[in-house]
């Protein structure tokens, strides 16, 4: 575990979200304003609820109390957090897009879209010797061992993979993909095409809950209370219904966040079949028709070798199996914890058309403090305001880039948030632990209006 290191000079404690008049539906916004120190942590709430509106409680009630203190105190956090960022006005994002597009011309006169191949020569050195040591291990009938390491390669090649899901090895699209096909579902039994559908949305509307599927996780995860109105994924052409199930799992997610994530890698191979099974969401027509019949080819081919000759035939108790697939499974739970720790700490409020690519791109992102010696372990996902900026930047050019976007971002003035491993962490904790916390107060309240309502109806 990397020790914690603050924010760097140009960054707040916290990035947080602020209300939008172009959000499709604007929630009611309460900040809990906690100083210590210098530091003021200012944390969104945004509930769209009868709660927002007009109600019976009675105002002596402590849970109303709450509700109606934390409202009034909305008006001023909004402010102050709009004062973080450029105004949305035409003059000040224009300026924002113009010195984005001198830093992506920046970065090319540099040579950073270049692909250090030699870099992927030593990447393939760490996959042999996992690989070894995966098949020595199962050999010799050390089958946690070797579910140990087969999960940690899965973890590694999980991020060429994403490579080759933005086209920044070869930047060829036929080539690209054919490698991410081969890794992720020849390897890993996971589907590339359904990366990239799901991973494009991403980087277009992130952290926008109607929109971005990387942050709709629902019964388990909420990281704002609009998941509270059973809000319409646009993704997903369907309500995220909030109902029992999303009560029990959200009220307790700050707990449940890494035991769930534990079991991330099934839930891709159900994503993965769910796409190639559907003819509506693998392409049919165009240069890409063939990828599908690839990648379940792949599929078939992965659960040869590791379903059929790995677990079933290799490994003779069904005691064994169990150890073997849950610790190759888990292993790679980290990889769940990277994708989400950049975003689920971070602003997720709607400003419109108006503003920027670039300044939403960073506000909605955050990256992770680490040595250079662990950014194999990161994959590049410890460089995600670089990445967002810039998808197509090869992996190993993203340390070198993220000086002329910390400098960018200076230049516009938008925070550039960076935290360590572990402090990010504890945001992301924070951050569910809140929206629990708002969940809690809700139900309060709606108990209190159920009892008002009764008494009333009989005292009369």
């Amino acid at each position: 575990m990397l020790t914690s290191k603050d924010v760097d000079d140009e960054a707040p404690s916290a990035e947080e979200d602020v209300s939008s008049s172009g959000q499709s539906t604007p929630p009611s916004t309460i900040f809990d304003s906690d100083e210590t120190g210098d530091q003021v942590h200012l944390r969104r709430v945004g509930i769209d609820t009868p709660m927002s509106r007009d109600s019976s409680l009675s105002p002596t009630e402590p849970e109303l109390s709450r509700y109606k203190s934390a409202e009034a105190s909305a008006a001023h956090a909004i402010s102050s957090d709009l004062s973080k960022y450029p105004r949305l006005d035409k003059k000040s994002q224009d300026e924002v897009a113009s010195k984005y597009r001198q830093l992506d011309e920046r970065l090319q006169s540099e040579g950073l879209y270049d692909c250090p191949y030699s870099s992927y020569a030593v990447e393939s050195i760490r996959y042999l010797v996992l690989f070894v040591l995966f098949v020595t291990c199962l050999h010799y009938s050390y089958y946690a061992l070797s579910g140990l390491f087969l999960g940690l390669l899965w973890h590694l090649l999980a991020f060429t993979v994403h490579d080759a899901g933005h086209l920044s090895i070869t930047h060829g699209f036929h080539t690209d993909s054919c490698i991410g096909i081969f890794i992720a579902d020849f390897l890993g039994g996971l589907s590339v095409g359904w990366w990239k559908r799901n991973h494009n949305v991403h980087h277009i509307v992130t952290n926008s809950p109607e929109h971005d599927p990387d942050i709709q996780h629902m019964p388990f995860f909420a990281i704002s209370s609009r998941f509270f109105g059973s809000l319409r994924s646009t993704y997903y052409d369907r309500d995220m219904k909030f109902d029992t199930a999303a009560r029990f799992f959200i009220k307790y997610q700050h707990y449940l966040y890494y035991p769930i994530l534990l079991f991330g890698r099934f839930n891709l191979y159900r994503l993965a079949w769910a796409y190639l099974l559907d003819p509506a969401q693998a392409p049919r027509k165009g240069a890409a028709w063939w990828h599908r019949y690839l990648e379940m080819t792949g599929q078939v081919f992965f659960w040869y070798w590791y379903g059929f000759r790995t677990v079933y035939l290799s490994i003779p108790t069904w005691s064994s199996r169990i150890v073997f697939v849950l610790i190759s499974h888990m292993v790679t739970a980290p990889l769940h914890v990277q994708l989400t720790l950049s975003h689920f700490a971070m602003s997720s409020a709607d400003l419109g058309v108006d503003e920027s690519f670039a300044q939403k791109m960073v506000r909605t992102t955050m990256d992770v403090d680490c040595p250079p010696w662990l950014d194999f372990l990161h994959g590049g996902l410890n460089f995600q305001v670089v990445h967002h900026l810039f998808p197509r930047l090869p992996r190993h050019n993203l340390r070198r880039a993220q000086p002329y976007v910390k400098e960018f971002c200076r230049d516009v003035g938008i925070p550039y948030v960076i935290f360590g491993f572990t402090r990010g962490n504890k945001e992301v904790i924070s951050r569910l632990g809140e929206v629990a916390d708002q969940l809690r107060v809700l139900e309060e309240c709606r108990k209190v209006a159920a009892k008002d309502l009764i008494g009333g109806r009989h005292g009369r």
